[in-house]
């Protein structure tokens, strides 16, 4: 049995679909060419839901057809109920579809900068039915929760190699040192990869980024020089505040490197390019095989791949 048309007391919506044609076109013969009914349909319709809503909706005599101010105030709310109708309509096709629900991203901070901003205008403009539940990370533990289904799609340095992974290029962004203002490389706008062969470093456990530290390993090795660990800091944050008020130098990516010096009340640091080799880092949305239709309809959003400059 078909579900019934009825929205209130005697009203259907083909009713409230005909009047708002003639409000629009003020013209009988026009609405009803346009709602592909027969002109006399078109008047029953009217006449109908003006019987159900009890007063004149729309007056018409041999020179011209109007609305009275009753049908200009029915006229806002009717626009309202089928609009209503429409998107409740668009939703549930949307859910049949496995195109409604809840898509769980993990990012990092050049994804936040560069990605996602892009990407949920888009999913809005295409998909209003999907929502996304993000979660900034580091690669390392975006991955692991990727395996471990608590992500749908993670936004990670490096592509990784298992066979039950699927990625997409998004991003390459070049690495930059911070230090603090007082340490020599603050006047310096670039410094040759070789130079911290005689300084201290911050680095991070492998396990939080491999792809960003075997950049700076293979940098280093590329230079012919050994790195000087001094600290081992997982907090991007944290690594800011050491170099700020110690002689150390920090890695970052480019993106969040000039965020940190046009950042006012935070530690004082400042960025500086490295060359000879440029130490660079590949970004990548990464998801499982077979990922369903949400997960399809985000990534269809993704922006085109792209390149940090410096």
């Amino acid at each position: 049995m078909a579900p019934s048309s009825d929205i209130g007391p005697g009203i259907e919506l083909r009713h409230l679909i005909s009047f708002l044609a003639i409000a629009e076109e003020l013209h009988f013969g026009r609405a009803a060419a346009r709602l592909h009914l027969a002109q006399p349909s078109l008047s029953q319709h009217l006449q109908r839901l003006e019987r159900s809503v009890g007063v004149e909706l729309v007056a018409r005599n041999s020179h011209e057809v109007r609305l009275t101010p009753a049908g200009e105030a029915f006229r806002e709310r009717a626009q309202d109920i089928v609009a209503r109708v429409r998107r409740a309509a668009q939703a549930a096709r949307a859910a049949a579809a496995g195109r409604a629900g809840t898509v769980r991203v993990g990012y990092n901070f050049p994804a936040g900068q560069r990605v996602l901003p892009a990407a949920l205008a888009t999913l809005n403009a295409r998909h209003p039915e999907i929502d996304l539940e993000m979660s900034e990370m580091r690669t390392g533990p975006q991955l692991a929760a990727l395996g471990e289904g608590r992500l749908d799609v993670a936004m990670v340095y490096g592509r990784p190699l298992a066979a039950d992974l699927r990625s997409r290029h998004l991003l390459r962004v070049p690495l930059v040192a911070v230090v603090g203002l007082r340490h020599p490389w603050a006047a310096r706008e670039r410094v040759p990869f070789v130079e911290l062969a005689g300084e201290s470093c911050i680095l991070f456990n492998r396990a939080q980024s491999s792809a960003m530290y075997d950049a700076i390993f293979s940098a280093a090795q590329t230079s012919g020089i050994r790195l000087t660990v001094a600290e081992e800091v997982d907090d991007p944050h944290a690594t800011a505040i050491i170099a700020a008020i110690k002689p150390v130098v920090g890695f970052a990516s480019a993106l969040r490197g000039r965020m940190a010096d046009g950042a006012t009340g935070g530690p004082r640091t400042k960025t500086v390019r490295l060359y000879d080799p440029v130490p660079i880092l590949d970004l990548y949305a990464v998801w499982r095989a077979q990922p369903g239709p949400l997960v399809e309809a985000f990534l269809s959003c993704l922006p085109a791949s792209s390149e940090v400059t410096i």
